[in-house]
């Protein structure tokens, strides 16, 4: 299960589940090992057949996803299948494995392969990961941010560049899939109710997160500060983790002995220390952290752990912080107008992102809704309440945020915006704007995904941007 050298698979008849990114990837790299290779797809598109077509000598069937292909002697997932998969159900009652694209990369690395610092989360793991590779990059290392981000793993795994260790952003589907996996060190940023659709409860979504620590060598990071249950400390408690492997804590208070936290806006480091009981190491200002969010500052500690869990120096974890920019859609500041600020944090796509959002600012017009994918906002409001001066909701279930804010902030000016028309954005940003005053934020934090109008989470904040850039030029 470790290696190539205990894997043939020459002759091997694998069936791919999905013919996405990760599906393309992993046919066309058990293909290249002389597997017998056949992808099911349940869409019939016209963009499915054209990639269909471009993977030649592969057996593509399109239009049926439930159907076990004769002599599957293993299945490998797409991310985003349920476990609940017809596919799945033939495969279980045939004895037949389902792994993911994760497992194969885990299960075709070489005798010299680089380790891996892995990152998990219900939010900030695309973030934590590339801060992770920066800081790395800044200590000479060769690396990459890979998994859930950017260039399929196993194209990596079986590429021709050789790096020193990669940074790897795991998903929860991709950690259920993915039972061989071995990190050096891994990071569990928190955990909040998400993706339980897929998961069918809490327990098995935090279950599954909490697989990335196991067989880890060097550290497992948890947050200090998660007061939900279970906690990410519970997950690290519960892993079965190599001998002398440690529990390293991150959080925005004061580190005890162990821990990395923040001391009068230093980020201090008194776990990879010497005498960590009396002693710190700074590593870095907070001021070096991109935005400078408290979510944000919490992600660039746990990234910090885990370089420091591979023995990089504290200059580079500061050289790294400094050097990193967020993508796109991430607490993004788009303009001032008239001494309000407009922020895009599309990205907040459930309850836990948004409010963490919302805790970064102190007077807020909040922008909200879409789908909300089984969530409740009582919570949510309830906490974020006090900053509200005012909120403007779109989407589809809207109306959960509606009867939430009625119920735990009923003073609160709302404006409900009933439409899905290309222009309910621009007409949102001006709602916002007639309910701000000089000094506010208006926010786009959804606490929802963007599906019901838009395609994805990045045309919607797109279409925030373009709406305040057009506000602006009015202005001009």
């Amino acid at each position: 299960m470790g290696g190539r050298e205990v894997t043939s698979w020459d002759g091997m008849h694998i069936t791919v589940a999905g013919l996405g990114v990760s599906g393309v990837s992993a046919a066309r790299a058990l293909a290249g090992l002389g597997a017998s290779v056949t992808v099911v797809d349940g869409g019939d598109s016209e963009a499915l057949r054209e990639r269909a077509a471009s993977l030649e000598g592969i057996d593509v069937r399109l239009g049926d996803a439930e159907t076990l292909p004769e002599g599957t002697e293993l299945v490998v997932t797409s991310p985003g299948w349920k476990p609940t998969s017809p596919l799945f159900a033939a495969a279980a009652e045939a004895g037949v494995d389902v792994v993911g694209d994760v497992e194969i990369a885990w299960r075709l690395r070489g005798p010299d392969a680089p380790p891996w610092l892995a990152v998990t989360g219900t939010n900030g793991k695309t973030t934590t990961t590339q801060m992770l590779a920066s800081i790395l990059r800044a200590a000479g290392l060769r690396t990459m941010a890979v998994g859930n981000i950017g260039t399929p793993i196993i194209d990596i795994v079986l590429g021709e560049e050789r790096y020193d260790v990669l940074a790897v952003e795991l998903s929860s589907y991709q950690l259920h899939w993915a039972p061989s996996l071995r990190a050096h060190s891994a990071a569990v940023l928190n955990l909040a109710p998400d993706h339980l659709d897929w998961h069918g409860s809490m327990e098995a979504y935090a279950r599954d997160k909490g697989r990335i620590y196991e067989g880890n060598r060097v550290a497992c990071v948890y947050n200090v500060d998660a007061t939900d249950k279970p906690s990410t400390e519970d997950l690290v408690r519960e892993a079965d983790v190599e001998e002398g492997c440690r529990a390293i804590g991150f959080t925005l208070g004061t580190p005890g002995p162990s821990q990395l936290g923040v001391v009068e806006g230093i980020l201090v480091d008194r776990a990879f220390v010497e005498n960590r009981q009396k002693n710190a190491q700074e590593l870095a200002e907070v001021s070096d952290v991109n935005p400078p969010a408290p979510h944000n500052i919490a992600n660039a500690l746990a990234a910090a752990a885990l370089a420091r869990a591979f023995g990089v120096p504290a200059k580079a974890v500061r050289d790294g912080l400094r050097a990193f920019r967020p993508d796109a859609h991430r607490i993004e500041h788009v303009a001032d107008i008239d001494g309000v600020a407009y922020v895009d944090d599309s990205k907040a796509t459930n309850t836990h992102a948004a409010e963490a959002s919302l805790a970064a600012y102190e007077s807020i017009v909040w922008i909200a809704g879409g789908l909300a994918k089984g969530a409740t906002f009582d919570e949510l409001v309830t906490r974020s309440a006090k900053r509200l001066r005012g909120v403007v909701l779109i989407g589809a279930d809207r109306a959960l945020i509606r009867e939430a804010l009625a119920r735990h902030a009923p003073e609160v000016p709302l404006v409900d915006l009933d439409r899905t028309d290309t222009g309910a954005m621009l007409a949102a940003v001006r709602e916002a704007r007639a309910l701000s005053k000089q000094g506010d934020t208006v926010l786009l934090a959804p606490a929802c995904a963007s599906m019901d109008m838009f395609v994805n989470y990045n045309k919607r904040g797109d279409a925030f941007a373009d709406a305040v850039r057009e506000l602006a030029s009015e202005d001009g």
